[in-house]
């Protein structure tokens, strides 16, 4: 991990030439990460129930940024399907921590990393349901986030580091993930997860070994809307917090050429495993995002059923009301393949295995 931080100091230095804000930083994770330990080993005393509580047959949604499984997953969790993790649980992972933390969440929300995102592009907030993904950058100063905001950026690519196949931290990652949701189980009550994690495209067949009863949501989404959508998404957060677009344009145009070959990757290797059959198939569902926006009671009704979850009354209401929203939904999010000097023929030539597989 000391190796992660330095790297990432030295690039964010020179890079951004930011050097105090980000020395402060690290100094506070370490802090924070010092504070969970404890709080870990007090959670069995302090909460029993959570020596009994078992993750099973989890909701897993998984997909490239922007392809809808934010949306999907707050609906879920908002009407009782099961339980997600608010950004402030993955910060504060320990729940002997939470239950101390909890009234001072209204200050925190003020120096709060999510403070950065763009309100159109991407709504959220401490208290906001979240990707599980950013739980390992609080953990282990690790993982997709650490790449696509900060290493990313390093003069040599260190997509390395974050690739399951170059660098295999999956079981390190099935052990967090199981120790979070049975947390977030007891903290909310529930007994069923609903989680969102886009890496686990790059090593879904080792998660399912692991979790052989999970049912996965795959997202999908025409690759021409996803990856200006995705890149708008992350270069928003870091203008706001570096000035993104103030770099010199070798900088820029090194940084948005690997993240397209990430987001690229992501779907490789998730086609690739689906149809060799290293993922059972009977462990998938795949959601395109135009029939999730056009016909979206249908899709939940199939979700429904695919994931066992009964459809009481209010989450019928629920559906139907949302259905007929989606119809005449249109985003603010504006952004463009020629703002980020992407060539619409390359991308579909790059992603044709895409197109091709889920008849986009």
């Amino acid at each position: 991990m000391l190796g992660r931080i330095v790297r990432a100091y030295l690039t964010v230095g020179r890079t951004f030439g930011a050097w105090l804000p980000p020395l402060v930083t690290f100094v506070l994770f370490s802090i924070l990460r010092t504070v969970m330990t404890v709080g870990w080993a007090l959670d069995p005393i302090f909460f029993p129930k959570l020596r009994g509580t078992k993750v099973v047959s989890p909701i897993v949604l998984v997909g490239n940024p922007r392809t809808g499984t934010t949306f999907l997953q707050r609906f879920l969790t908002d009407h009782g399907v099961g339980s997600g993790l608010e950004l402030w649980r993955m910060l504060y992972s320990s729940l002997t921590i939470q239950a101390l933390i909890k009234p001072f969440l209204p200050f925190l929300e003020k120096v709060s990393p999510a403070r950065h995102h763009s309100t159109v592009a991407h709504e959220t907030s401490l208290t906001s349901v979240e990707t599980d993904d950013v739980s390992f950058m609080f953990r282990f100063f690790d993982g997709m986030f650490l790449y696509g905001f900060i290493l990313a950026f390093d003069e040599q690519d260190r997509v390395d580091l974050v690739d399951p196949r170059r660098r295999d931290t999956t079981r390190r990652d099935a052990d967090w993930l199981e120790a979070l949701w049975r947390r977030s189980l007891v903290a909310h009550r529930s007994d069923r997860v609903v989680a969102k994690l886009f890496s686990l495209s790059a090593w879904l067949p080792t998660f399912l070994k692991r979790f052989p009863d999970a049912r996965i949501l795959y997202m999908v989404r025409d690759p021409l809307e996803v990856l200006p959508s995705a890149l708008s998404l992350t270069t928003g957060v870091l203008g706001k917090a570096f000035d993104f677009w103030g770099r010199p344009e070798a900088i820029k145009r090194r940084y948005i050429d690997r993240m397209v070959a990430g987001y690229t990757l992501l779907l490789r290797r998730f086609h690739d495993d689906y149809t060799s059959g290293a993922i059972p198939r009977e462990n998938v569902y795949i959601v395109r995002y135009d029939r999730l926006m056009r016909e979206f009671d249908v899709v939940m009704d199939e979700i429904l059923a695919f994931t066992g979850t009964p459809k009481g009354s209010a989450l019928a209401d629920a559906i139907t009301a949302q259905a007929e929203k989606q119809r005449g939904y249109k985003s603010k999010h504006s952004y463009s393949l020629e703002q980020f000097g992407l060539d619409a023929d390359a991308i579909r030539r790059d992603c044709a295995f895409v197109y091709e597989a889920f008849g986009i």
